[in-house]
């Protein structure tokens, strides 16, 4: 019980110290967004997630770098069990377009930052919106790197959850090839169902081999979320 209460102020303090750290980065990298310099907004970024975590004092352990060729364009998907997963892939993939939570895109400023990353907001499914939706990350992805988490949502047990079929849509679509990523000890870290931060846990990144579009194309939806969540299952270790 002392452990909880300690983590929980501990987690208070760190989330005082997070606003300010993040109100403070984005003073700084407004006059960029206004001048859209995506670099440096990027750059910023890149900075900014790599802080947050020295911020929480933990180290991000990331392997398999060296699958990620220099000005590749792929279709990032990941195992989601934190809000701290997409800080993680910020750390180290700042490039990258996201698709998200429309509602990020109400906030004052930061939506602004969003947007010079080339964000796609996620909303409320129908026919068309998901139609919509989909057309545009195709877009997108001509032109950079796409991340989703394909459970959609956070898992509630550490466990991965089962995959939605919209990163299938763009696979399909587009000639680009699928980076799987697994991420590990971010339950523990952080869960959806947890107020504090559990500082001892242990958290790390495998980017794994990319798999190519050539390779998936001919398999049906239901082998190519088998083929692909057992690449990322196969390096999990909540």
């Amino acid at each position: 019980m002392w452990r909880i209460r300690v983590y929980t102020f501990l987690t208070v303090t760190a989330f005082g110290i997070l606003y300010i750290f993040t109100a403070i980065m984005i003073v700084i990298g407004l006059p960029f967004v206004y001048l859209r310099w995506k670099s440096v907004v990027r750059f910023l970024m890149r900075l900014w997630a790599k802080a947050v975590f020295l911020i929480i004092g933990k180290k991000l352990y990331v392997e398999g770098l060296n699958n990620i060729e220099k000005n590749g364009k792929y279709l990032l998907i990941a195992n989601h069990s934190s809000l701290f997963d997409i800080i993680a892939i910020t750390s180290f993939f700042p490039g990258i377009s996201w698709f998200g939570h429309e509602r990020l895109l109400k906030i004052p400023v930061f939506s602004s930052v969003l947007k010079m990353t080339d964000y796609v907001p996620m909303r409320k499914a129908s026919i068309r919106n998901t139609k919509e939706m989909i057309d545009k990350l195709i877009k997108k992805s001509k032109g950079h790197t796409i991340a989703m988490f394909p459970e959609g949502t956070r898992t509630l047990d550490g466990k991965i959850n089962d995959f939605y079929r919209g990163f299938i849509h763009i696979l399909r679509a587009s000639e680009i090839n699928v980076l799987p990523v697994t991420l590990n000890g971010f339950y523990v870290l952080k869960p959806k169902n947890r107020f504090y931060i559990n500082f001892s846990s242990r958290i790390s990144v495998i980017i794994h081999e990319p798999v190519s579009r050539e390779k998936l194309i001919d398999k049906d939806d239901a082998e190519i979320i088998e083929f692909l969540k057992n690449i990322i299952e196969s390096s999990l270790s909540n």
